[in-house]
């Protein structure tokens, strides 16, 4: 689904990636780990499109990304989630949710005049997908609050329901249980297995809390000082003293 080869990033004198090689499997969670300042966001900004990389390839479905805008890789099928979420506050969870598809008929001016059966029966559809969605991310029942009333963990769940919205095939998830309450942790964990296992989405998420890391990813690659030092099963990657250096070395303290 997505490949990376040998990948560089600088910024000035400081090196951000440094010849990162990847691969991420089709219908597989895969988690990106490392101290501070190791390549993480980095590399989920390369693939995105929002930084654009030195040297190296990237490969999304086989096929090349080469210098896009952001919007086109979204548009090609890759989505991804911040850190920090935020949504139009004023507006309510399902609005929030009905944004997000892409190339609706009714964004035309004249399409609203020439086409309205066609808009009518593409809000039906996307109203529907919406309803699964929120039964998905369990905010169902909170359809109609306002975007401004949920909690930071609500709002990563509504973030990743305006994700699903748009259809992607591979998703990026950056820190999605971060500041996250842990009721709402669990109720993360239970949103992004059934992603994979129901929906046959693709994941790679960048996650600090190794214990989700453990319970949901298939695969864990992990950067260090812009370099990948190791890639194996959670099992494998928590038993790699190359692994267990960098978190204890002081490296974390990087910032």
């Amino acid at each position: 689904m997505l490949r990376l080869e040998n990948v560089h990033k600088s910024f000035g004198g400081i090196v951000a990636l440094h010849g990162v090689s990847f691969h991420v499997e089709p219908h597989s969670i895969t988690g990106l780990i490392g101290p501070n300042g190791s390549g993480k966001s980095t590399s989920f900004n390369v693939i995105s499109g929002f930084y654009s990389k030195d040297r190296g390839e990237i490969y999304f479905q086989g096929k090349k990304i080469e210098d896009i805008e952001p919007y086109k890789i979204a548009m090609m099928g890759i989505g991804r989630t911040f850190q920090i979420s935020e949504a139009p506050e004023k507006m309510t969870v399902l609005e929030n949710l009905l944004l997000a598809p892409k190339n609706q008929i009714g964004e035309g001016v004249f399409d609203v005049f020439l086409h309205p059966k066609k808009i009518k029966k593409e809000d039906r559809k996307h109203l529907k997908n919406a309803f699964e969605i929120l039964e998905l991310i369990q905010l169902h029942d909170l359809r109609n609050e306002y975007a401004g009333n949920l909690s930071g963990g609500q709002k990563k769940l509504l973030s990743l329901g305006r994700i699903l919205m748009s259809g992607p095939m591979l998703i990026l998830l950056d820190e999605p249980t971060a500041g996250v309450n842990p009721t709402l942790i669990k109720d993360l964990i239970v949103a992004i297995k059934n992603l994979r296992d129901e929906k046959g989405k693709t994941i790679l998420l960048v996650e600090h809390n190794m214990k989700v890391i453990s319970e949901i990813c298939d695969r864990v690659i992990v950067l260090d000082f812009g370099k990948k030092i190791a890639e194996g099963t959670p099992e494998e990657i928590q038993k790699n003293e190359k692994v267990l250096e960098a978190y204890l070395s002081g490296s974390s303290k990087r910032g």
